[in-house]
């Protein structure tokens, strides 16, 4: 296939030039971060815009932003220089199987459930392996995704990923459960109505967030008006806290009472929420090609999730089994 006479003219270096400004903001930042002149700078988006025939930015006195004609040239160039990278730690992987680094967004429930099991079943195994965790909401890991800032998101859902330049995969089922800590009186019950929980101290996301919103419709489900909580967090390490005290409720995901770092002190209530069952997904940019590393630690993800289902399995296979020796059946 012939080369474009326009490509062939762009460099790498004039469209990493490009990028530094418009993160920057001003040609003169830009310039400082590359240790480059500021001449130099002008010079190298001069130079693309009359190859290219249009203007790339637009100059105020604040400094610059991107014309669609930049955004557009952006956007790609960021895909070239990630491809870039991962074709460097590709042979560094080559060269060095057991070595690289994996960047991993996570919801901060998830970061300490699955997300810890595989960063330390691979680290054991491979101690040259290095861990970058990002974790926040779905919403800004996705950006952060789609900034390629992280190679992979693994989260908790509730409803399909209709995210179209994204791939989704569903690596295991998972509920929400009512927790507690054990000094707290409600461990004690053999059986509890979800309306009985209904006047309780709770302590939950922000009600935008999609557990506080599922609890709510359990509730209302139930024709039961939903809690208020007493304290909103998206702080899964504050929520714990309170907990501890023996006066607080929560909801967490089953799945992060099998691991062993689980905050030992909790018990689940037995209270039904038909209407909080979800997924843990991985999801990945469509057509990115991700490192090995990244791969391996997909791969390990897979396995991790596999044991949680056969374990999920065999407890409930007790628990039907202590149900019918209670009742005299067995």
């Amino acid at each position: 296939m012939k080369e474009d006479p326009v490509v062939q003219r762009l460099k790498l270096r004039e469209l990493r030039i490009l990028l530094a400004v418009t993160k920057a903001g001003s040609m003169a930042k830009a310039a400082t971060q590359l240790a480059i002149s500021q001449p130099a700078v002008s010079r190298a988006i001069a130079d693309m815009e009359t190859t290219l025939g249009v203007a790339l930015l637009n100059r105020h006195q604040q400094g610059v932003e991107p014309t669609p004609y930049g955004r557009a040239l952006i956007k790609r160039s960021v895909t070239v220089f990630d491809e870039l990278r991962q074709g460097v730690k590709e042979i560094e992987f080559m060269t060095a199987p057991t070595s690289g680094e994996i960047r991993v967004g996570g919801t901060p429930s998830i970061a300490v459930g699955i997300v810890a099991a595989v960063i330390d079943r691979l680290s054991r195994k491979y101690p040259s392996l290095s861990f970058h965790v990002v974790t926040d909401a779905i919403p800004a890991l996705i950006r952060e995704l789609r900034d390629r800032n992280v190679d992979m998101i693994i989260a908790l859902t509730f409803e399909p990923v209709m995210e179209g330049d994204i791939d989704s995969e569903i690596l295991n089922e998972d509920q929400m459960v009512v927790v507690a800590a054990a000094t707290n009186p409600w461990t004690r019950r053999r059986r509890i109505e979800l309306a009985d929980l209904a006047n309780e101290n709770w302590t939950l996301p922000e009600p935008e967030h999609r557990w506080a919103s599922a609890v709510v419709e359990a509730f209302r489900a139930n024709g039961v008006e939903p809690p208020r909580a007493i304290v909103t967090t998206t702080s899964a390490h504050l929520r714990h806290t309170l907990l501890a005290t023996g006066r607080f409720l929560t909801v967490v995901q089953k799945s992060l009472l099998q691991f062993p770092a689980r905050p030992s002190f909790l018990k689940v209530l037995p209270v039904d929420l038909p209407t909080m069952r979800g997924t843990t997904r991985i999801m990945t940019l469509k057509n990115r090609t991700l490192s090995p590393a990244s791969e391996f630690f997909i791969e390990s993800a897979r396995e991790v999730a596999k044991l949680l289902m056969k374990k999920s399995s065999k407890n409930y296979s007790v628990s039907v089994e202590h149900e019918r020796r209670k009742a005299g059946l067995a």
